[in-house]
């Protein structure tokens, strides 16, 4: 069984990650902000599925921690075969002019810059095997964007843009690289944009049956279960009732 690290993973996709690839008895690095959920995540999937689970408490926005956490993890659980770039979040829904700069720089260190810090310590290890897989989570406001989504959309356009980057970065390395885009998935996501407010973020999915975080995970780990010469490069998904980032068929 491989190595999986997993930013971001005390919530949501990359929580329902660390589910999906426990119970396949893959041994997980997860990262994440919060002490306490990683803990008990760490108990619960040890306990459950007999793997090992390493987790590391920083803030990927914060590039020493990154680089000392991280980079200073044992040489054993370098051995990584997937990395799932994870962490990220939307914050704010308004126009240019009226945006929260504070909200934008959180969206930006932590979507772009944080994904980047964290590729930059793991890629040595995976060039180091000769193999591995880089999977980058993006979403469909990537692909288009939407009224009051400008500075969100651009983060995860960046991330499109750097998968492909990365795609062609490591192609000699025999590294895969997979962006993968999710459309309207009911996880805390809405909940941290509104900052707390509940019957806004219910208010997103009224008449639509979303997207799960564990839909999410079961299309993550299917690429990551691939043969060595197969590579999902670009994947987007959404409910059955989302035909792009604007267009829906509510019920």
């Amino acid at each position: 069984m491989a190595i999986i690290l997993i930013t971001g993973a005390t919530a949501g996709f990359g929580a329902a990650c660390a589910e999906k690839f426990a119970g396949q008895g893959h041994d997980l690095i997860l990262t994440g902000r919060r002490q306490e959920r990683l803990t008990a995540l760490k108990a619960k999937l040890e306990q459950q599925h007999g793997i090992r689970v390493l987790p590391l408490v920083f803030d990927v926005r914060d590039e020493d921690a990154v680089n000392t956490v991280l980079g200073g993890i044992p040489e054993e659980w370098k051995k990584v075969r997937t990395l799932v770039n994870n962490a990220g979040l939307a914050l704010g829904f308004s126009s240019v002019e009226e945006g929260s700069t504070e909200d934008w720089n959180t969206m930006l260190d932590t979507n772009v810059k944080g994904l980047l810090y964290v590729s930059r310590v793991v890629i040595p290890w995976l060039k180091a095997q000769g193999r591995g897989h880089i999977i980058n989570i993006g979403s469909i406001a990537g692909r288009q964007v939407y009224a009051n989504g400008n500075v969100y959309c651009a983060s995860k356009a960046a991330v499109d843009a750097l998968s492909q980057a990365m795609r062609i970065d490591l192609l000699p390395y025999g590294i895969k690289v997979t962006g993968i885009h999710p459309g309207a998935a009911e996880t805390e996501f809405s909940v941290v944009r509104f900052k707390g407010d509940e019957d806004r973020a219910k208010g997103v999915y009224n008449g639509l049956t979303p997207l799960s975080a564990a839909d999410v995970a079961d299309v993550i780990c299917y690429c990551a279960s691939l043969p060595p010469h197969v590579c999902i490069n670009d994947l987007v998904l959404t409910p059955l009732q989302q035909a792009n980032a604007y267009y829906y068929h509510r019920q």
